[in-house]
């Protein structure tokens, strides 16, 4: 992946990602990378598989170091690796990153800074999941019921910024369109990045895409 450009009529962007640059190796994975993202607006980050797009977000997320490059937070360079101590970030992984031996609603209640009543959580999670499998052992729900359990975690903490790594991964037709809503609902006053492989997701988010272009050492 080469460079991300981005360009907006808001005057201060909530995040800038100035030249970053990953290698792992002699593989350059990230290659002078740019663009702005602006508060309370959605953006769809497209590329083919292993052109860097879930390594920029391990960055942005602090799991990563970034070779070179420079991030910022409301102006403020963040460090490298970036610190998110004070950042109010959510998150859904490629994998789903759930305790399969705990129930839909006990991962959620443990990453929630602030407990729900547990009727209004069920009520909540409801609307994504079927009510006989929010008390089940993740273990026994399917590939898409877990992706729903994480993208409910992700939606239902406090956050300025959620990140979505391929969150329709899993889920047919209907169920995506239905999640498509609901993040929308959840999602309206914070900034959103995710990524995808289909333009389709990035017309039924209505997002900003920002515009890819491999690097000649992916091709």
């Amino acid at each position: 992946m080469n460079s991300y450009s981005q360009f907006h009529s808001h005057s201060k962007p909530l995040l800038e990602v100035r030249g970053i640059s990953k290698s792992y190796g002699e593989r350059t994975i990230l290659h002078d990378v740019h663009f702005s993202l602006f508060p309370q607006k959605l953006y769809a980050l497209m590329g083919p598989s292993g052109s860097g797009k879930t390594t920029l977000l391990r960055i942005l997320l602090g799991l990563e170091k970034a070779d070179s490059g420079e991030i910022r937070w409301n102006g403020i360079p963040a460090g490298n690796p970036v610190d998110t101590s004070h950042l109010h970030i959510s998150a859904v992984f490629q994998e789903d990153r759930l305790c399969e031996s705990f129930s839909p609603l006990e991962n959620i209640q443990m990453a929630l800074p602030k407990k729900l009543p547990p009727a209004a959580l069920f009520q909540e999670m409801s609307r994504l999941l079927p009510a006989e499998s929010l008390s089940r052992p993740v273990s026994t729900l399917s590939g898409g019921m877990k992706r729903r359990t994480a993208i409910l975690r992700a939606l239902l903490c406090p956050s300025d910024f959620v990140i979505l790594d391929e969150p329709f991964t899993g889920l047919d037709e209907g169920t995506k369109e239905m999640v498509i809503h609901y993040i929308l609902e959840k999602c309206e006053n914070r900034l959103i990045l995710f990524t995808t492989h289909q333009m389709e997701d990035v017309s039924l988010m209505g997002a900003e895409l920002l515009s890819v272009r491999e690097s000649l050492q992916n091709t």
